[in-house]
């Protein structure tokens, strides 16, 4: 995802996991716990990129439906 700050523009400043049909954020993990930072990452992505729903997902868990975290821009 580019990034413009101050009038310059970054091509390669945020790299966001999967965009899917680009609406759908999803952040890939493998951690022992996501916590706020994985969170606020996650959102950071929404709103520079104006979406407004996205997924962390962590494999790190023993059954994937407790590692979704549903992270929404807005709404």
């Amino acid at each position: 995802m580019p990034l413009k700050i101050d009038g310059v523009q970054l091509e390669v400043g945020y790299r966001i996991d999967i965009l899917v049909e680009n609406k759908l954020v999803l952040e890939l993990k493998s951690l022992e716990v996501i916590n706020d930072l994985h969170l606020a990452q996650t959102l950071n992505y929404l709103k520079l990129g104006g979406f407004k729903l996205g997924l962390i997902i962590n494999f790190n868990v023993t059954r994937l439906k407790f590692g979704i975290k549903r992270v929404a821009n807005g709404i």
